[in-house]
């Protein structure tokens, strides 16, 4: 195999995965792991970003998208779900 066809073989696996990640982050009805999801799909958005020959946006991707978002989002979750326990568990109400 020439280098060319290794190249277009990686490329179709990262943008297959990329598109793979995208969906079932969209699509997971539980907020915790549609968060992990979008974690790594931000950090192989970088991996293609690399691909691309743009390092700079690669690593602004790794660290804000997926590092800085993913943990405020994942922090927004846990309120989230912390808010919703409190909210059904006081059936005390008459």
């Amino acid at each position: 195999m020439s280098q060319l066809t290794l190249l277009i073989i990686f490329d179709g696996v990262l943008l297959v995965t990329l598109l793979a990640l995208a969906f079932a982050a969209v699509l997971s009805p539980e907020p915790r792991r549609a968060v992990m999801l979008f974690i790594a799909f931000g950090l192989w958005l970088s991996l293609v970003w690399a691909r691309l020959r743009a390092p700079d946006v690669a690593l602004a991707e790794a660290a804000i998208g997926a590092g800085l978002g993913g943990a405020l989002m994942l922090a927004a979750a846990r309120r989230a779900a912390r808010t919703s326990t409190r909210s059904d568990g006081g059936g005390d109400e008459a």
